[in-house]
């Protein structure tokens, strides 16, 4: 198997001989270039920007050094594929709004770029030059030892030469010698640039292009990423709401009328009647279905009116009294009114069918960023979000849009549904409603 790091490619007897050392000396010399071209840029903005900064025009050079290691880094990550083919992702995160200011901000206060910046100055202060020494140890030295039968021929006249301006040679058979001794170094050398290549690019991979990514960063696309999923599948409920209460719940319409004006024009008392009457009570039967069915999917009432309007309408149909406490003068973002609606659902759900109660409150705000919501009964309590209420998928729902839920519920109630969702509004409700009686208690 061909080796895919220069680690691996070490271990192998035909190291010397391999295209590694080749990619190794690459990586070290263009290293030791980036590091003094870094290093003279550096000095000149310092300058520049000092100078100048007297008349207040250096200090956006100035401060631009803050951001110095970013192109670097960049350049960097990109000189890594010579000696290591695994890729060296970006680990900044997007801004989350267009614009420099944006960028800016969301530059400097990324963890990536201090560690790029201090990745720079390492590079332009010490890593160039002990790469540009280690190319001279490893690799210019040898080759000079290895030439020096050419040496003798051409500059010593075929009398006399010296090697690394230190070692004498005067005939024909220690140039020879010392030509094989380079020969030995240098593949010693080949070795020892390995070694290194392999070291200055895992201290790359350490400081801007870690393997696993930047934890801050990856929470912080895994929040984005699962809020963009929580989006999506609430357009796509809007979507199947839509079609089916603008398609099949239509043409159910229409088969219900039609049956009902063939059942008028049936002779009465007939086999053919009974039929149509049946079909006729089917057909509404179905659409009556179809009708709880996509008012379970998404709600027409939350799509125009948003949650305020909502609850109202789900405290309406619940069988147990409901008085309602809202305070939401703006609609908020489509996922969370969805999120937050299906959590009443659930816990009205919840108080008919479990709890005894004989009236429940539910009370809404937006206060500090954060949509809070709670649900109260005054029924008989012990409820467990763990035993089949359904409360658990909800739960997971809010968590995320980065919301929590909690229940509180001992023995003897009352029981009490809390929701707590981050989010800002978006613009203003168009129905209001205030609370339809007493709070229970």
């Amino acid at each position: 198997m061909h080796p895919r790091t220069v680690w691996q490619a070490l271990s192998r007897p035909r190291y010397p001989l391999s295209p590694w050392p080749w990619r190794a000396t690459a990586y070290l010399l263009t290293g030791a270039v980036t590091g003094a071209a870094v290093l003279v840029a550096l000095m000149l903005f310092a300058v520049v920007g000092g100078v100048l900064a007297l008349a207040l025009v250096g200090l956006p050079l100035l401060a631009a050094l803050a951001l110095a290691g970013l192109p670097v880094a960049a350049l960097e990550r990109r000189r890594l594929r010579l000696i290591d083919p695994d890729e060296a992702a970006d680990p900044h995160t997007e801004p989350p709004a267009p614009g420099l200011r944006s960028w800016l901000t969301t530059r400097l206060r990324e963890r990536a770029t201090w560690l790029e910046l201090g990745h720079t100055l390492l590079l332009a202060c010490l890593l160039w030059p002990a790469e540009a020494l280690l190319l001279t140890v490893a690799l210019a030295g040898p080759l000079a030892v290895t030439a020096t039968p050419l040496l003798l021929a051409t500059a010593g006249g075929g009398r006399e030469t010296k090697v690394l301006k230190t070692w004498t040679v005067t005939d024909w058979p220690t140039a020879l010698a010392a030509a094989l001794l380079g020969l030995l170094l240098l593949a010693a050398g080949t070795y020892v640039l390995g070694v290194a290549a392999g070291a200055r690019a895992a201290l790359t991979r350490l400081l801007i292009a870690p393997r696993g990514g930047d934890p801050d960063a990856r929470v912080v696309e895994l929040t984005r990423s699962r809020a963009r999923l929580v989006d999506a599948f609430e357009t796509e409920r809007r979507r199947i709401e839509r079609d089916l209460h603008d398609g099949a719940q239509q043409r159910l319409v229409a088969l219900t009328m039609t049956l009902g004006l063939a059942r008028l024009d049936a002779p009465p008392g007939g086999p053919l009647a009974a039929q149509l009457a049946k079909a006729h009570e089917e057909a509404g039967a179905a659409l009556a279905e179809l009708r709880e069915l996509i008012h379970g999917i998404h709600p027409k009432v939350l799509a125009d009116y948003g949650l305020e309007a909502a609850v109202a309408d789900a405290a309406d149909r619940s069988p147990v009294p409901v008085d309602v406490e809202f305070t939401l003068p703006h609609r908020l973002p489509g996922s969370v009114e969805s999120a937050a609606y299906f959590v009443v659902c659930e816990a009205l759900a919840n108080v008919a069918r479990h709890s005894g109660a004989d009236r429940a409150l539910v009370r809404g705000e937006h206060r500090d960023g954060r949509l809070v919501l709670e649900t109260r009964d005054d029924g008989r309590g012990g409820a467990d979000s763990t035993r089949g209420t359904g409360l658990t998928g909800l739960a997971d729902r809010v968590s995320a849009l980065d919301g929590k839920l909690s229940l509180t519920s001992p023995p003897g109630g009352p029981t009490l549904l809390r929701v707590e969702i981050p989010c800002e509004p978006t613009e203003a409700v168009r129905v209001r409603t205030g609370a339809s009686g007493p709070p229970c208690a």
